[in-house]
């Protein structure tokens, strides 16, 4: 059995189906951007997320990504319009931390009953809205965010769908390429 500091200085280094998956879902999103002009980071972000090791664990963790970021997007723009009727400058007052406290309860709420595990990815998305957006880009940061979000769990799904491990293990052999595949 190896030591703690040798399995330090030996790492195992793997490149599995995951890696190659969740790499080119990737770099897929920020192709599909480059003709736009956007920036393709939230896609991306989304189709890292949205990678699992098969289709079954790319929709739960690609869905607590797109609902988390759909549920805490459209709850902070309404709360921070909320907060613009009081303080239309958006200069932050203490007000901002009760629509906070009210806005993750809501979250929660919203999410026991829709998506659980998009408690996480809305309440990061709740946080930025509230705290970081400026007043004249809340909503459309909030509508691309969830757009570029969905853009990125879509394509990893795709990718996810369209190459299971048994079709590239189907095609290497075809191929007469020796696998060592495996998911992760």
């Amino acid at each position: 059995m190896r030591s703690l500091k040798q399995a330090k200085l030996h790492p195992n280094f793997h490149i599995g189906m995951r890696n190659i998956k969740t790499a080119l879902s990737a770099t897929l999103c920020a192709l599909l951007y480059f003709p736009f002009g956007r920036n393709p980071t939230f896609a991306c972000i989304g189709a890292v997320f949205g990678m699992g090791s098969d289709m079954e664990n790319s929709q739960l963790h690609g869905g607590n990504r797109l609902f988390g970021t759909a549920i805490g997007g459209f709850l902070g723009m309404l709360l921070f319009r909320f907060y613009l009727i009081f303080y239309p400058d958006g200069t932050k007052q203490p007000l901002i931390l009760l629509l906070l406290f009210v806005g993750v309860i809501v979250l929660i709420l919203i999410s026991q009953n829709v998506w659980a595990g998009a408690v996480q990815p809305g309440s990061v998305v709740l946080c930025i809205i509230l705290f970081n957006t400026p007043v004249e880009t809340y909503i459309s940061y909030s509508l691309n965010r969830i757009l570029d979000t969905s853009i990125g769990v879509v394509v990893s799904l795709m990718i996810n769908y369209l190459l299971p491990r048994e079709r590239v293990l189907k095609l290497l052999a075809y191929l007469h390429i020796k696998s060592d595949v495996d998911e992760d």
